[in-house]
């Protein structure tokens, strides 16, 4: 996670982990791992210069609850736990509004996905259709390969790519479901409002009734 975007997913997953509840670092390495880790290679390395560059820009804070800790137990990576602060709390919030190419593409989606429970269902819509764009421009890529190479290539070579172009036909699928219960769900919330809106108009006491 060298890359600006790598840096940049790092933070979305070290702040939302830490608005869940307040971690010292090794339990955020661990919850790191298993978040990052579904979707790429984690690089501990990469995580204490982001935590570093978030006390920095005052995101989140060192806390040192060694009176709570018995000495014989103490040690260095259990005496600080960091937490979020109100300016961290904010900027999760400004990540989890962004949905652009970054939050669809492989090196973000799923850390965006992970967080979906405190994003605004307009964005949600808007990263998984995005994401969808970008796996069926994957598929043509794939098919249209698989269509020059097939009559070149071994039978092990083939299962591989057949077995790579099943995997995105899957997550298109996965995305259409997904999509289409977003859809629903957003229907059905404004079809509540504009009820809601109705009664509450026809309840106002009209100027006649005064």
């Amino acid at each position: 996670m060298s890359s600006r975007k790598g840096q940049g997913v790092l933070e979305l997953a070290v702040l939302g982990l830490l608005h869940e509840s307040p971690m010292h670092g090794y339990e955020l390495r661990k919850r790191l791992n298993t978040l990052l880790g579904m979707f790429r290679a984690f690089s501990y390395g990469s995580l204490y210069p982001c935590l570093k560059q978030l006390l920095a820009n005052g995101l989140i804070i060192e806390d040192r609850p060694e009176h709570d800790v018995p000495l014989a137990l103490q040690s260095r990576r259990s005496k600080i736990v960091y937490k979020l602060t109100a300016e961290g709390k904010e900027r999760l919030q400004q990540l989890l509004t962004e949905a652009g190419p970054a939050s669809w593409e492989d090196e973000g989606f799923g850390v965006h996905f992970a967080f979906f429970s405190h994003t605004r269902a307009d964005v949600r819509l808007r990263i998984l259709e995005g994401r969808r764009s970008r796996l069926e421009e994957r598929l043509e890529g794939v098919r249209a390969a698989l269509a020059r190479t097939r009559e070149r290539v071994d039978s092990y070579t083939l299962e591989l790519q057949n077995h790579g172009l099943e995997s995105v036909e899957r997550e298109v699928r996965w995305l259409n479901e997904l999509i289409g219960r977003e859809r629903a769900e957003q229907q059905q919330q404004a079809q509540q409002e504009q009820t809601q809106t109705s009664n509450t108009t026809q309840d106002m006491p009209r100027e006649t009734d005064r």
